[in-house]
C-alpha cells in the first residue's frame, strides 16, 4: 500500500488563520494526508479519530516529537498510556468527583461568577474575554488546583504560556523562552503552597495528590498540576465565549433556551461547532493502513478533531451553530483513555451555572460588531475577543 499523499503547501499560518475550509476539502479529497509544515499525517473524517483515540495499544500518546514535552519541562501524562498514564490520571480524580463538584466546585464557581458580573458595567461597549470569560476560568481553576493565592493575571499568563509552547509546531524560539519563564514561577508557588497543604490538607488537586497514601513522584504532581493549568482556563473560556457567539448571532436560538432553560445543549453546541482543542497527535506503534494508506511504525498521525466535528458523515451543516440539529456525539472531549477529565465539571460550571446566569442578569445583551471579532488557533482555538454590550 502506499503511503499518504504529501502535501507541501498548506501552511501553519493558514491553519491558525481559518483551518475550517482546509478540513473541508481535505475531508472531500484527502482524508489523510501527510502535511509537511506540521510533519504529521491528518486524519480529518470522525471515524478515523475515533478508531485512532480508542486504540491506544496501536497508537500511542507518547509522541516523541510534540513540543509539549519542552513546554512543560516534564514527560506527562499526557503523552503516556496504559498503567504509567492510569496512575498518573487517577491520582487527581478525587478532586473531580461529583460529590466534589457539586458540594464544593459549583457553589464556588457560582459564587465567584456573581461577584465578577457585579463587576461588569452596563450600556458600554466591552470585551468580555478580558473582563470575564478569561479571569473567571482563571479564578475557579486556581482554587480547583490548589493555588488561590495565584492571581487570575497569573494563571492566564502561564496558561497561554503552556498552551504556545506545547502548540509550538513550528518550533520559534519566542513560545519556548516565554514558556520558559513561567515555568519558573510556577514551579515556585507549587513549592510554596505544598508546604501549607502538607500542613492543611482540602480536596484541591495539588493537596489530593501530595497527601495521598501512596503518592506519585513529585514531578509528575508537578506535570499534573501544569497539564490542569494548560487546558484548565481556554477550554471553558474559549467554550463560554464561542457559545456566546453563536447564540447572540442567532437570536431565534437564544430566545429559545430563554424559554425552554436547555443551556446544556447550547453547551455541547458550542464545543462541537469550534473545539476549544482542535487536534491531538498519537504515534503508530507498529505498521498498519488507514483508508488504503500504510502508515509505518513511528509516523505521528494527527487526529483532527475540529474536522471530526464538522464531518458531513456525522452532522449535517455542521459549520452552522444550531442548538437543535439532531443530537450525535462529538469529539471535542477526545474518546479513549485520554478523555478529558474536566468535561464534568465545564459542562457544570459554564453550561448549568455561567449561561443562565449571564442571560438572567443582562437578558438583552448583544453582540456589538460580529465582523469585529478574530478567531484564532490551530492546536487550541477560540475567539481572541468579544465585543458586546450589556443591558
Amino acid at each position: 500500500m502506499p503511503l499518504a499523499p504529501l502535501d507541501e503547501t498548506i501552511t501553519i499560518a493558514d491553519l491558525t488563520r481559518d483551518p475550517y475550509p482546509i478540513y473541508k476539502r481535505l475531508r472531500t479529497q484527502t482524508p489523510v494526508l501527510r502535511v509537511k509544515s506540521v510533519n504529521r499525517t491528518f486524519l480529518t473524517k470522525a471515524a478515523d479519530t475515533r478508531a485512532v483515540k480508542d486504540n491506544p495499544a496501536l497508537f500511542s500518546s507518547n509522541d516523541p516529537n510534540t513540543p509539549m514535552e519542552k513546554a512543560f519541562e516534564a514527560h506527562t501524562l499526557m503523552r503516556k498510556d496504559g498503567a504509567e498514564h492510569m496512575r498518573e490520571r487517577m491520582a487527581m480524580m478525587p478532586t473531580f468527583s461529583a460529590r466534589n463538584i457539586k458540594t464544593i466546585w459549583a457553589p464556588s464557581y457560582e459564587k465567584h461568577a456573581s461577584d465578577y458580573l457585579d463587576r461588569l458595567p452596563r450600556d458600554e461597549v466591552i470585551d468580555l474575554f478580558p473582563m470575564l470569560a478569561g479571569p473567571l476560568a482563571a479564578r475557579i481553576l486556581a482554587e480547583i488546583l490548589g493555588l488561590p493565592d495565584a492571581s487570575d493575571t497569573d494563571m492566564e499568563h502561564w496558561s497561554q504560556a503552556l498552551i504556545d509552547g506545547a502548540g509550538n509546531f513550528g518550533w520559534a524560539d519566542e513560545p519556548f523562552a516565554r514558556v520558559a519563564a513561567a515555568n519558573v514561577a510556577m514551579n515556585a508557588e507549587i513549592a510554596r503552597r505544598v508546604e501549607i497543604l502538607r500542613a492543611a490538607p482540602d480536596q484541591s488537586a495539588l493537596s489530593v495528590m501530595i497527601n495521598a497514601d501512596d503518592p506519585i513522584e513529585m514531578s509528575q504532581i508537578i506535570a499534573n498540576i501544569k497539564i490542569a493549568i494548560g487546558g484548565g482556563i481556554n477550554e471553558p473560556r474559549d467554550a463560554l465565549l464561542t457559545i456566546l457567539y453563536g447564540l447572540l448571532t442567532n437570536p431565534d436560538q437564544l430566545d429559545a433556551l430563554k424559554s425552554s432553560g436547555d443551556w446544556g445543549s447550547a453547551f455541547e453546541e458550542g464545543v462541537r461547532w469550534v473545539a476549544p482543542i482542535q487536534a491531538s497527535s498519537r504515534v503508530a506503534v507498529e505498521d498498519t493502513e488507514i483508508r488504503g494508506f500504510t502508515i509505518p511504525k513511528g509516523d505521528v498521525v494527527m487526529t483532527i478533531q475540529a474536522s471530526a466535528n464538522h464531518d458531513e458523515e456525522v452532522f449535517e451543516d455542521g459549520h452552522l451553530f444550531n442548538i437543535f440539529r439532531k443530537s450525535a456525539p462529538h469529539q471535542s472531549f477526545g474518546s479513549g483513555p485520554h478523555h478529558c477529565m474536566g468535561t464534568h465539571i465545564s459542562r457544570h460550571t459554564v453550561g448549568k451555572i455561567m449561561l443562565p446566569m449571564l442571560f438572567e442578569r443582562f437578558p438583552n445583551m448583544e453582540l456589538v460588531d460580529r465582523d469585529a471579532v478574530v478567531w484564532s488557533g490551530f492546536g487550541f482555538r477560540g475567539p481572541l475577543n468579544l465585543p458586546v454590550r450589556l443591558n
